[in-house]
């Protein structure tokens, strides 16, 4: 029950730390998603929440969901002003070059008959930009620390990828599959409100991760 995973709740804000394997939009082919939860995150209300961001189905961590159409206008405009805090972590299948760094890189679509759609660097894309830096190194891996600072699609696996140099473990499209899954995980996310406090959310570790060698930074 996703009930338990509840990181922040109040009158117009729940932000849940969602399971990895679980898409927020249902399936074109069909199949549970987040949907299907939202009966147990009421909590008195009538009203279902509404997610206002999203992460992809093998992300784990915080998700931010409205409590009322005036919050989710409100949260919307935060997003797109860039005035809400994320940070994610991931492990990557080698050791960066550098400790740290910034990666500015606009994002595309592309797509093929053999591979399907994904992203990738594009000077005529959206705008995107990431700051990154080491957190902990691995049996040939590293914990890395991720905080974009716009929200394009497969932002951070892509900017990994083709920014830092190495693919999120586990990422079946940018990188190679693994069996734990995928090692992407939003770890915190925060917002400002005026006359409200602060949105502040913080997702526990993931088992996934321990089972890598990489305990919580």
């Amino acid at each position: 029950m996703l009930g338990e995973h509840v990181l922040f709740l109040d009158g117009e804000a729940l932000v849940i730390d969602k399971p990895a394997g679980l898409p927020v939009d249902p399936p074109r082919a069909g199949g549970i998603s987040l949907e299907n939860h939202m009966s147990s995150l009421t909590f008195g209300f009538r009203r279902w929440p509404v997610a206002v961001h999203r992460l992809d189905r093998d992300t784990s961590g915080c998700l931010l969901l409205s409590r009322n159409p005036k919050a989710h206008a409100r949260f919307q405009q935060a997003f797109e002003r860039g005035e809400v805090a994320k940070r994610y972590v991931a492990i990557l299948d080698s050791v960066p070059a550098e400790e740290s760094g910034a990666v500015d890189l606009p994002l595309a679509k592309i797509s093929s008959a053999e591979r399907g759609w994904r992203m990738t660097g594009d000077p005529r894309g959206k705008a995107a930009r990431t700051t990154w830096r080491v957190l902990a190194e691995h049996d040939g891996r590293a914990l890395v620390e991720f905080r974009p600072e716009t929200g394009r699609t497969h932002q951070i696996r892509v900017h990994a990828l083709e920014g830092v140099g190495a693919p999120v473990t586990g990422d079946p499209v940018y990188g190679t599959a693994h069996p734990g899954g995928m090692m992407l995980h939003a770890i915190a996310l925060s917002m400002a409100r005026d006359g409200k406090p602060d949105i502040i959310a913080d997702a526990p570790w993931p088992e996934r991760f321990v089972a890598l060698g990489f305990e919580p930074a």
